[in-house]
């Protein structure tokens, strides 16, 4: 499956890691509120991460309403997960990675970097059960994130 090393019906590995304000949060902490959203992309504040996560935001109305938590992890530092949370207007955690530990354990790591871009654009619906529900893969079409992982939470 694309170079990933979980996928589909695999238990999604826990993180305890900050968010654009230092908190930390635990996945497992997260889903006794609900299924999760994980999003993980490449670069805040870059142009393509941007237009991905305004769409998660944009949608917000309809994750909550489906009762799911919407959660974006890339390799950026909580200060700088700060600047783009707040420059956009996120209503919803940004978690610093900068170890890649997590990026890692979701097998969304390149092998190769692409510039600066050490990370694949993947999204993984997670069900309360800390199982994946689905894997979502686009590193072009940035749009098809939220709104696959919306329609694939909505049924969880």
């Amino acid at each position: 499956m694309i170079g990933v090393s979980i996928g589909k019906g695999d238990r999604a590995p826990d993180f305890d890691l900050p968010d654009q304000d230092g908190t930390p949060l635990r996945l497992s902490e997260l889903l006794r509120e609900g299924p999760v959203v994980l999003f993980f992309y490449p670069a805040a504040l870059s142009t393509g991460c941007t237009a991905e996560a305004c769409n998660f935001r944009d949608l917000a109305a309809e994750f909550r309403a489906a009762g799911v938590q919407r959660v974006g992890i890339s390799k950026d530092p909580v200060a700088k997960q700060k600047q783009f949370a707040d420059k956009h207007g996120f209503d919803y955690p940004l978690l610093s990675d900068p170890g890649q530990t997590t990026i890692e354990a979701y097998g969304v790591k390149r092998k190769i970097a692409l510039g600066p871009l050490s990370t694949k654009r993947l999204t993984f619906v997670i069900g309360t059960d800390q199982r994946i529900l689905e894997v979502i893969h686009s590193e072009l079409d940035m749009n098809q994130h939220a709104g696959r992982a919306l329609e694939v939470a909505s049924g969880a």
